[in-house]
């Protein structure tokens, strides 16, 4: 909500009233009220909410759409003068035959300025190859033919750059559910060869996609500390800042602003800096839904998910993320080709089921998971998905069903081999005992287990990790007969 007010209040009195007037246009009248209230009123959201006469799940969509609808209106005052240049551009035949020399010469010159304020390579291309054109007969020509040569090359390179962020990012969604040894190699000779990219130019925009990629791979990735001769990651996010300042009208640093909110997020999160870490969580949250769809090709967004999860968790606040996930995730569209991001996000809605106690909720969640994607590349990923599943079926007493899934997963786990999960077998024994009619003393044996529960096994992907085997629980999974 900060966030939203902060930009409501620094909007200037045009944008503002243009925005009021575009909505009350549209009848949306309490969007309008909330924008207006925002602005001008100092009340809590709890006087707004009774003045609108909606409740809390309302209210959050309703200052989403209103963001939403802010965030469009500035995006579209900012890419109007980016539209003229691109239509300058395309019209640079017409200048060509239809205009004196030296009027086509000083049009594409003010065109070149332009589009080099804006660092548009691609569009610089097409300009120096009409100055070529135009300066054949005269030194200049090998000028222009250089600089043509020179931002065909620039352009190559950002290209380069950004396959190389998508790919990156596409192949850390894998080794986040296989753990293994040889994709962790391929994401460190991934980030060497974007570093050799950014070497070859001085270019601000290769040093934003490598602080993407770098960032995350020291924190996710490489998780040693740095040599004393590595940037340090607050020093690379105040020049990336600055490089924004810079740009205030590039649509791609607007969008990647979002991007390295989540990465201060997560650099404070990895250090146990809760207190500065909880400012941006609060920024991110808003957009969470948009940041976990729309990103994938500039960082691992459904990292932010696992964050939220140990975030609420250490706050005591997990109980109320099903509530809160059924306003924010109302637009979300899952993406059933991005295999690693959906099972994040179908794992991370199961547990927000089941810590809320909807627990038939939680096993179509996980179910609907099983049938639409194959796991079978997955296999780890597949053992933490099923005992998830199996959890659900113990608390909701479907035993049969119980049952059939544990002895799905033991097969899975001798194929594995236990000392390779560790973890699972400790969960499956858990679950074992609590619906079992022979053992005794099981909240004894439980908690024993509990105790030694081993975590070094673990893949950057667990969500067991996330069950919390509370009193409360335990009295849940422990058949009644046996209490």
């Amino acid at each position: 909500m900060a966030k939203l007010k902060n930009i409501i209040q620094q909007l200037s009195d045009t944008d503002y009233q243009e925005i009021h007037d575009s909505l009350i246009e549209h009848s949306a009248d309490k969007s309008a009220y909330l924008l207006k209230s925002l602005r001008e009123k100092q009340l809590a959201d709890a006087d707004i909410m009774e003045e609108l006469d909606v409740n809390t799940n309302a209210y959050y969509t309703l200052r989403s759409r209103l963001n939403q609808k802010i965030e469009e209106y500035l995006l579209q005052q900012m890419e109007s003068p980016r539209t003229d240049l691109l239509k300058k551009v395309a019209n640079i035949n017409e200048v060509i035959f239809t205009k004196k020399r030296i009027i086509a010469v000083a049009t594409l010159k003010k065109l070149e300025k332009e589009l080099l304020d804006y660092d548009l390579s691609n569009e610089l291309t097409v300009v120096y190859k009409a100055l070529k054109k135009l300066h054949i007969n005269n030194a200049e020509h090998y000028n222009y033919s250089q600089l043509y040569n020179k931002h065909v090359a620039y352009m190559l390179a950002v290209d380069k750059a950004e396959d190389i962020l998508a790919e990156y990012f596409s192949k850390f969604g894998s080794y986040t559910l296989t753990g293994d040894e040889v994709e962790k190699m391929g994401l460190s000779l991934l980030h060497n060869e974007l570093n050799n990219v950014v070497k070859l130019y001085q270019s601000h925009r290769l040093y934003v996609y490598q602080s993407c990629l770098s960032i995350f791979h020291r924190l996710f990735v490489e998780t040693e500390e740095a040599d004393g001769e590595a940037e340090p990651i607050e020093d690379i996010v105040s020049q990336v800042l600055r490089i924004f300042l810079d740009y205030p009208k590039d649509s791609i640093y607007y969008h990647l602003k979002l991007v390295f909110e989540f990465l201060r997020l997560e650099y404070y999160n990895y250090y146990k800096v809760y207190r500065k870490a909880e400012r941006f969580y609060s920024e991110i949250n808003e957009s969470g839904a948009l940041l976990v769809a729309n990103f994938s090709w500039y960082t691992f967004p459904a990292r932010f998910l696992q964050t939220k999860l140990e975030r609420c968790i250490r706050n005591n606040e997990h109980h109320l993320l099903h509530e809160e996930n059924e306003s924010l995730f109302i637009e979300y569209e899952a993406d059933l080709n991005d295999i690693p991001k959906h099972v994040n996000y179908v794992a991370y809605r199961a547990l927000c089921c089941h810590y809320a106690g909807k627990h038939q909720e939680a096993i179509k969640w996980l179910n609907d998971l099983l049938n639409e994607v194959s796991l079978k590349k997955y296999p780890f990923a597949m053992l933490e998905i099923k005992c998830l599943l199996v959890l659900e079926y113990c608390i909701v007493r479907e035993y049969d069903l119980f049952q059939q899934l544990i002895n799905s997963i033991q097969r899975q786990i001798r194929i594995i081999g236990k000392e390779n999960c560790k973890h699972i077998v400790n969960f499956t024994k858990i679950l074992k005992i609590a619906i079992s009619d022979t053992k005794r003393d099981k909240y004894e044996k439980i908690k024993s287990l509990l105790k030694r529960q081993n975590n070094k096994d673990r893949k950057l992907f667990s969500p067991t990790s996330y069950v919390l085997f509370t009193e409360d629980l335990l009295e849940d999974i422990i058949t009644e007969e046996q209490n």
